[in-house]
This record gives structure tokens, C-alpha cells and sequence, in this order.
């Protein structure tokens, strides 16, 4: 076995041991440099096949969100030009936001048979049943309007449709309803009356040509103002529930997109509107409902025992109400997101200027259900509720022709008939 002096020092003359140590290194060297380009090629490898996967998932991601959104495509396009396709001289193509609900179905309905385009956008949310939302978009979409599912936040959507109909109007009805709810889910509010509402006007204002927009307010709006009936000149700065400031709010909003942009906005304040297809949460349904059912309702009570009245609106009086609007709005000037003159900027009550008792709407129903109604009257708590609405026309007869024709003893008579066939009560029984 070589020493460690033979591993240093020549064996023979004239050949030193260095040189094979040398010799070593070199092929230790070239071993070295051969294992470090592998690893090297390695890494590039694995470097790659990395950004491959997540460029896959990034792929996969996007997709899913594509599938997700329920929107998009060439027959999803075919399907909204169709929807929104003018078939009358002189007609309009409308944008109906909420178009799965109460009101929004039927402006629906009337546009469509007139001759209008119209294209429906609805989230379809749990607020209340979201079957009866989808009986209403079944309904609609057997008279030729197809429904896109989508929120109104979403930008990227209204700017796709934007791009794929020219619409000349937009009824926007699309929010979150309910005075009492608020409190159990105010976020809610904000996300579908201010923000959505922000973002609708935002796809309008940018588009080109720009349309004129025609959008729900409420009659809550007057809050606490005590002075009858309400006029559109009244005060309403002292809202009595954040659904009433939210909606305040949209007025302050739209005022101001009007007033930068030269959109064109007419502002409806409805006042209690009912019938046929009508919202679960509101009192003349829950009643019915529970009146077939044999549970009690809760009436409330103002101050002193005050009987709380309203003005019910019965829903065909609303709708006139709406076409009008949309036909006596004046253009939106505003161009490529700049306004170029004034536009017209409206606000009107829609109500039927007969303010009824609940008292005396609890005995419509029960002649007309043939039940009598188990009653716990209560005082009215402090959620919200004003304790009555009444509404002064004037401004919308003069402007828009609006005349409303349905008392509360036909419109319930009609609601009733609805909901008794709807829910499959008593097949056949006429109602009173």
C-alpha cells in the first residue's frame, strides 16, 4: 500500500508525483463539472414543468370562473340579442334589472308586448323563495325574454352586455327590499342599492350611445315627514330605516351622475305595490298565507292605538306607470363618458291616493279567502315602520299620464285568485 511520501515524490527520475495528483483533479474536476451541468438541466426541467402547472391551473382557474359566471359564449350572445331585439317602429331596447321580481317581471311582460327589446339581469338571491323567482323567469322566458344570472356589481358583466345590445333604456329595479330585514342584514343594503347602483351607472355613463335610465326609489324615502300627502318637493332627510337611506342616497347618486355625466335619470318612488306574483315578505302575502293556514298574523298599531294605513298600488297601475317613464324620458348627452349638455333629471311618485287601513285590508282578505284571520294586534315596535304613506300624484299625472284605476277590493280579489291557483288551494272555488 503506497505511502503518504509515494503519493508525493516520483517513483522513477524524471516523473513527479504532482502531475498525477494534477491529472486527478483534472478528472475530479470534469466529473464535477459533467454532475453539475446535469443537476443544472435538472432545475431547468423542474423550472419548467412548474410554470407549466400553474399555467395549467392558472388556466383551470379561469375556467372555472368562466363556468362559474353562467355568462358568455357565442349562443349565450345569440340568445341576448334575441331578447333585446326591437320589434315595433319607434321601439326601445330595455335593460330590466331585477327582472325575476315583483315589479320587474311584469314591466317585463309589458314591454315585450308592445314590441320592445328586453333583456332581464337577476342574482336570483335567497331574500325570500328563489323558486318563485324561477316560476317568474319560467314565465318570462315563455314570452321570448331571456333572464342573464348575474349582480348588477358586476362590471365586467355589464360592460359585456353593453357591448352586445345597444340599449336605448334602462328600468332599473334590481335591489335588496324590506324595511325590517335591514337590521338583521344591512350589509346587504349597501352592496345592492349604493354599490350596485354606483356600478350600473358607471357601465351607463361610459357607454356610447349612453342610455336614459329610469330606476326605483320608494315612497320610504319620506321617512319621517308628517306633512300629507307626500309631494315630491317634501323633505326627505330624516329616513326612518337604512333602507330608506340607501335609497335616498341612490337619488343623491343619480343626481350626480346626471349632473357629471349628462345621464338622463328619472327616479320612481313606489308606493306599497301589490298583486298577483307579489313579494312573500310583504304583509297583504304573509296575511294570505297565513289566513289558508290557520296561524294568527300580527297586526301593528301606531301610537294612541292609531290603525297603520297605507297606499297600496295595485302592480298594473305601476307598470303604466313605468312605460310612461320610459317613454317621456328625454336622451341621455353625455358621450364617451363626458357630458356635452344638460339632461333631463325627474323624480315622481307612483302611488294610488287612496290610503287604506291594515285593518280594513285584513277584512278584503277574509271575505275574499271566506276565513276569518286569527289577529294578535300589537303596538308597532320601533323597526323602521312609518306609521302611513300617502301619496300626492300630481307631477306623474301631468308628466307621464298616469292615472291609476285598480281599488284594493279588485286588486286583492285578483291577487287572491293568483295565489290560490299558484299554490293549488281549493281547485276551482271562485273567490268573492
Amino acid at each position: 500500500m503506497p505511502s503518504l511520501e509515494d503519493e508525493l515524490f516520483p517513483s522513477t527520475p524524471g516523473k513527479v508525483k504532482i502531475e498525477r495528483t494534477h491529472n486527478n483533479i483534472n478528472r475530479q474536476f470534469h466529473r464535477c463539472f459533467a454532475s453539475t451541468s446535469t443537476m443544472f438541466l435538472w432545475a431547468l426541467f423542474l423550472i419548467a414543468l412548474t410554470a407549466s402547472y400553474l399555467s395549467f391551473q392558472s388556466f383551470v382557474d379561469s375556467g372555472s370562473r368562466y363556468l362559474a359566471a353562467s355568462w358568455g359564449g357565442i349562443q349565450w350572445e345569440k340568445q341576448v340579442r334575441s331578447s333585446a331585439q326591437i320589434r315595433r317602429s319607434g321601439g326601445m331596447a330595455v335593460l330590466v334589472t331585477g327582472a325575476a321580481g315583483f315589479v320587474g317581471t311584469h314591466v317585463s311582460l309589458a314591454l315585450k308586448k308592445r314590441g320592445d327589446g328586453v333583456l332581464g339581469l337577476d342574482n336570483f338571491n335567497n331574500y325570500y323563495d328563489p323558486s318563485l323567482k324561477k316560476a317568474r323567469k319560467s314565465l318570462l322566458n315563455s314570452h321570448g325574454i331571456f333572464i342573464v344570472e348575474g349582480d348588477i356589481n358586476d362590471a365586467r358583466l355589464l360592460a359585456k352586455l353593453f357591448d352586445v345590445v345597444a340599449f336605448t333604456h334602462v328600468m332599473h329595479l334590481a335591489a335588496q327590499a324590506g324595511v325590517r330585514y335591514a337590521m338583521e342584514n344591512p350589509s346587504s343594503y349597501v352592496h345592492s342599492n349604493v354599490a350596485g347602483l354606483v356600478t350600473l351607472l358607471e357601465a351607463c355613463k361610459s357607454t356610447n350611445p349612453q342610455p336614459a335610465v329610469v330606476w326605483a326609489s320608494s315612497s320610504s324615502v319620506y321617512g319621517l315627514n308628517e306633512k300629507v300627502p307626500f309631494s315630491e318637493s317634501d323633505r326627505t332627510d330624516q329616513p326612518a330605516s337604512l333602507y330608506a337611506a340607501t335609497k335616498k342616497a341612490g337619488e343623491e347618486i343619480t343626481h350626480t351622475y346626471n349632473h357629471i355625466y349628462g345621464l338622463s335619470i328619472t327616479g320612481l318612488r313606489f308606493f306599497t305595490v301589490y298583486g298577483p306574483w307579489g313579494r312573500p315578505d310583504m304583509a297583504y302575502f304573509s296575511f294570505t298565507r297565513n289566513i289558508l293556514q290557520g296561524k294568527p298574523i300580527t297586526v301593528y298599531r301606531g301610537k294612541n292605538l292609531v290603525d297603520l294605513a297605507r297606499d297600496f298600488t295595485y302592480i298594473d297601475d305601476i307598470v303604466k306607470g313605468c312605460l310612461g317613464s320610459l317613454d317621456t324620458a328625454g336622451k341621455s348627452t353625455g358621450s364617451g363618458g363626458k357630458k356635452r349638455g344638460a339632461a333631463p333629471y325627474r323624480i315622481f311618485n307612483l302611488g294610488n291616493t287612496s290610503p287604506v287601513t291594515v285593518p280594513t285590508l285584513v277584512g278584503i282578505l277574509e271575505r275574499h279567502l271566506k276565513m276569518k284571520a286569527k289577529k294578535n294586534i300589537i303596538e308597532m315596535p320601533g323597526n323602521g315602520d312609518v306609521p302611513f304613506t300617502h301619496a300626492n300624484i300630481s307631477q306623474a299625472r301631468i308628466q307621464l299620464g298616469y292615472r291609476p284605476a285598480t281599488d284594493l277590493q279588485t286588486g286583492l280579489k285578483k291577487f287572491v285568485r293568483w295565489y290560490l291557483s299558484y299554490y293549488g288551494y281549493n281547485h276551482g272555488k271562485s273567490v268573492n
